[in-house]
């Protein structure tokens, strides 16, 4: 295969300049700056693509916009969850009644829900106003892809190659953060849970070679950034499909030599695939934040096996401890699924087991929704009202194990990342620990970006009231 991603990007860049001369052309025709917005649907991936999308938004000559009334609209799209889709199917009508009073308006629909090849054809044959299409694999293209549609006039669908190898990471972005950045170092997902589409969508586990990672995140440090989040479906097993390999635990050692990064986050890691060698090396870490998204989904062991997820109950609760007794100021966070079909009464009962045991500093909690094109989605469901019982019972165990965890620090200094002004009150900033927690403090906008040392005051349930030390 004749391929070069230097090629690609410089080839993707030219695009951008003809569509900025387009956009210019129009706007002269206008008498104004053409606009555009993006909605981001779904996961932390979705958002850091976002980035990417407003990057070569900018670099094409279009301005952003906060309504969807703007001359580009994209939608960014999730489909974890068919409710995910049946929302954009909704507001797609909306977006069709603007373009009925702006014909220049360009509308853009990408992410998971496009690499659904039903979804394709429904919106081919019930929604023909929207003019490009393109999923994960083909958001490198998206310049070229506009190019395309400036010039033809017709629906543009970007799914002539879906080889994941082809990813470009050279590319425009606008950070929401100009301190912090997320970075993807793997794509797909090889796990096939059985209630996920997600391996599906976005295809089998490719990682990035470590080097390009590295070369990354130096360039964000020289441009800022502090804070560092390694994405991926699951970044545990992160290079085992390079031609040389390399540990998830390795390539967060050469990421913590970095100058100027202060904070390591990652997400997400699934169980199975957490070894002794990356605890060691988040626990000698001085960069890491003691913060670790491990999902459980179940307590019950029967579930797991059910759901595919390769550990028991047994199992994650001696990984869990371990991780606790190797670093003892970790905030453990988790997924957790409420009626899976089948889940039992005990089932339940091990999953309440399971929270009193590890008591995580927060849980998402999720009432088990049938999602087409899983293994799960055909299997018997459990009675409405007995899931709501239990969902109830283990929101309120949750809830309250949180809550004291977040009060045994109240009084201690720790250092906060201030990420803005507070949006309630714009004498205060509001920044994150290293556990990941939420502190309000009084402040002012020199602030933001910086790491300061606060007194949590007061602890308020899930955020904290501090005083600069």
């Amino acid at each position: 295969m004749n391929y070069n991603k230097e090629n690609e990007a410089k080839l993707q860049k030219s695009y951008m300049q003809e569509v900025r001369n387009l956009v210019e052309d129009t706007s002269k025709r206008l008498g104004r700056k053409l606009t555009y917005h993006v909605t981001t649907f779904g996961c932390q991936m979705n958002a850091h693509d976002s980035e990417k999308l407003k990057g070569i938004l900018d670099e094409m000559g279009y301005m952003e916009k906060e309504g969807e009334d703007a001359d580009f609209v994209i939608y960014n799209t999730c489909t974890v969850r068919e409710n995910a889709n049946l929302k954009v199917y909704g507001r797609l009508g909306r977006l069709h009644s603007y373009k009925k009073k702006n014909p220049d308006m360009i509308i853009g629909l990408c992410g998971c829900m496009m690499e659904e090849k039903d979804v394709v054809e429904k919106i081919k044959s019930s929604y023909g106003f929207v003019d490009i299409i393109f999923g994960t694999h083909n958001l490198f293209q998206f310049a070229g892809l506009t190019l395309k549609r400036l010039q033809e006039n017709r629906m543009i669908i970007g799914f002539e190659d879906d080889d994941n190898s082809k990813i470009i990471e050279d590319l425009p972005s606008i950070r929401k953060y100009s301190f912090k950045s997320g970075v993807n170092i793997m794509y797909g997902c090889n796990n096939f849970c059985s209630y996920c589409i997600v391996p599906y969508v976005r295809g089998r586990e490719f990682s990035r070679e470590a080097d390009d990672i590295i070369g990354e995140i130096k360039k964000l440090s020289r441009d800022g950034v502090k804070e560092i989040m390694l994405l991926g479906q699951n970044v545990n097993s992160y290079g085992k499909t390079l031609d040389n390999p390399v540990s998830f635990a390795e390539l967060l050692r050469r990421v913590e030599e970095i100058d100027g990064i202060e904070r390591i986050r990652f997400m997400t890691s699934h169980p199975k695939d957490l070894s002794d060698e990356l605890i060691d090396v988040m626990a000698s870490s001085k960069k890491i934040c003691r913060h670790l998204h491990l999902p459980v989904q179940s307590g019950s062991s029967a579930l797991l096996k059910k759901m595919n997820r390769h550990y028991t109950k047994e199992s994650y609760l001696a990984l869990a401890e371990k991780i606790k007794e190797r670093i003892p100021d970790i905030a453990l966070t988790t997924d957790i699924i409420v009626g899976f079909p089948g889940e039992t009464d005990a089932d339940f009962e091990d999953t309440l087991d399971v929270v009193g045991k590890v008591r995580y500093d927060s849980a998402f909690t999720f009432i088990y929704s049938k999602r087409t094109g899983t293994p799960a989605a055909g299997w018997e469901s459990v009675p409405e009202d007995v899931v709501k019982n239990r969902f109830d019972r283990l929101l309120e165990k949750v809830q309250t194990i949180a809550a004291e965890k977040a009060m045994a620090l109240e009084g201690r200094t720790m250092d906060v990342l201030v990420e803005s002004i507070n949006e309630h009150d714009n004498s205060l900033v509001t920044g994150r620990l290293s556990n990941n927690s939420t502190v309000h403090f009084g402040g002012d906008e020199s602030l933001i970006g910086r790491i300061v040392p606060v007194v949590l005051k007061e602890c308020k349930g899930f955020y904290y009231i501090g005083e600069k030390e």
